[in-house]
């Protein structure tokens, strides 16, 4: 079986039970971004706490079924209309950029692309240029997304210490992912069932611009979602031809090579090669 990784997915709002079934699909890792709640939370303090989840628990939950488990820290799009309160959260965030497996800002973005949403998106793209962190960014859903995406796009290109290699702009689909490669950034393709696309559209995606910068994931979190949306990917495109070196490029190399951008980032273990010793290759390159 091909191994895989899942860059965004929202394991807080999952069972222990995902993490078996993950893990027995040979998952060798997530990253969770920072994300809504399910609600508006009221106070810093609350975000504090959420934080040290992220970094202090969830890996050691990730770790019983040999999944490593890295994060993001942000305040979501979705309560940035609150400004005073994004701020203060904002103020937190450095605390705990220099823990294990954190991996730099996100999840970041718009979601109605109001104003307010864009003046703490900036704040945060603020603080990771000061901090050199890569930057994970949520892009809006449905009818939003296009105009969202070219706001983000512009925001992006407008400060001059944004380095596009170190920021993935997150649930491209098939009329913004151009938006993103073309401006040389990393790109996610979510495969989420309501709002985002299929495995069938994505592997569409990859036979028209390549495998490039180009990661998926399954972003499940509390609506419906499926934590085996990347398999299902895997799937696919075994279905329709290609071959195990792209699709492992898609599910495994390519999210390993944006992550090693990290200033967090620790030396992946060897895999063992087929006669059971290491890999020295792969571990000079980190894998």
């Amino acid at each position: 079986m091909i191994p895989w990784i899942d860059p965004h997915i929202h394991m807080i709002s999952r069972t222990t039970d995902d993490y078996q079934r993950m893990a027995y699909a040979q998952c060798a890792a997530v990253s969770e971004p920072a994300f809504w709640a399910g609600f508006d939370r009221g106070s810093a303090a609350g975000f504090h706490d959420y934080f040290r989840h992220l970094t202090e628990f969830e890996p050691k939950r990730a770790a019983q079924f040999h999944i490593k488990h890295y994060s993001w820290l942000c305040i979501n799009a979705k309560e940035a209309e609150n400004v005073s309160l994004s701020r203060e959260v904002i103020a937190l965030i450095p605390e705990f950029l220099t823990r294990p497996g954190v991996l730099g800002i996100g999840e970041i973005g718009l979601n109605k692309n109001t104003a307010n949403e864009a003046t703490i998106f900036q704040e945060h793209l603020d603080l990771a240029a000061k901090t050199d962190e890569l930057v994970l960014i949520h892009t809006p859903h449905l009818e939003d997304k296009y105009k969202g995406t070219r706001m983000i796009v512009d925001m992006l290109k407008n400060d001059p210490r944004v380095k596009p290699h170190r920021v993935c702009i997150d649930h491209v689909e098939e009329h913004t992912i151009r938006l993103a490669l073309d401006n040389g950034f990393w790109c996610g393709m979510t495969l989420y069932p309501t709002s985002k696309c299929t495995p069938a559209r994505a592997c569409d995606m990859l036979e028209t611009f390549g495998t490039d910068r180009i990661m998926a994931n399954s972003a499940g979190d509390w609506g419906k979602s499926d934590p085996l949306a990347v398999p299902e990917l895997i799937q696919e495109m075994k279905r329709r031809g290609h071959s195990e070196a792209a699709i492992r490029k898609v599910v495994y190399d390519n999210p390993l090579s944006f992550w090693r951008q990290a200033n967090n980032w620790k030396e992946w273990p060897p895999e063992p090669s087929a006669n059971g010793a290491a890999n020295a290759k792969a571990a000079k390159a980190g894998y």
